[in-house]
């Protein structure tokens, strides 16, 4: 358990250091953060949602640091242009297989070939990066947080066979995720998967990331919530405590 000094997060819009990783097909950047003190402390491999790198990834990346986490992020979109990289890393989320995953994997062995970190280490995604922390769930990781990670993967309970422990997150406007969170209950308890599933009843996509253009955001269904977002993450750090 970490303690009350490390959980107080300050948030903040600045740079985090950025590094390179080895990853199958090159060298790409990730953010890293790392919390206060001396260690060590378990990863959490943060794949961010379809905008790509911002101020948001750096708020995020310094809150999971503060709870106690190593944070890294890989930048899914390191490779050639931007339109090009978001077809293929959609396309990879889609097949289940590729580029993009093996670059998710190589954050998560980066962070276990830190002396820093304990050997364990967790995954948690938004929105597209919901989709990937589901996908990646059976792959090496010790617990996996997806936040409204809809639609959910093709074929959810193949995807699932092996997971790790999920706790997932949903907004009951999200234009996207109708039925989402019943479907993904449904399959964690046939498979003996443990899981904590919450749906936000006054929330909807992206509730949890500060992205531009609010107001229009939250007409389509969209739009932070800073209630839920507190909510959901104190659920998901008390699930990380347990289960990394």
């Amino acid at each position: 358990m970490q303690n009350e000094r490390s959980r107080r997060w300050v948030p903040y819009i600045d740079d985090v250091p950025t590094i390179e990783i080895e990853t199958p097909d090159g060298r790409i950047d990730a953010l890293l953060d790392l919390p206060e003190g001396q260690g060590p402390w378990p990863g959490v491999v943060v794949v961010h949602d379809a905008i790509g790198y911002g101020p948001d990834n750096a708020a995020t990346s310094a809150r999971i640091a503060a709870a106690g986490y190593i944070a890294i992020t890989p930048n899914m979109y390191a490779r050639g242009g931007r339109a090009r990289c978001i077809s293929r890393v959609f396309r990879d989320l889609l097949t289940q297989r590729g580029r993009a995953l093996d670059d998710i994997l190589a954050a998560r062995d980066h962070v276990l070939a830190m002396p820093e970190c304990t050997g364990s280490v967790g995954i948690v995604g938004f929105c597209m990066g919901g989709q990937f922390a589901l996908v990646m769930s059976p792959k090496g990781f010790g617990a996996s947080a997806s936040f409204y990670g809809t639609p959910l993967p093709r074929h959810l309970s193949e995807t699932l066979d092996g997971a790790c422990p999920i706790v997932a997150s949903f907004g009951r406007r999200d234009p996207i995720g109708v039925g989402a969170p019943a479907k993904l209950r449904k399959v964690v308890v046939e498979k003996g998967i443990p899981a904590d599933i919450k749906v936000y009843p006054d929330v909807g996509h992206s509730f949890a990331n500060k992205l531009p253009g609010q107001a229009f955001l939250r007409i389509t269904g969209f739009g932070y919530d800073d209630a839920a977002t507190e909510d959901a993450y104190a659920r998901v750090f008390a699930f990380f405590d347990k289960h990394l």
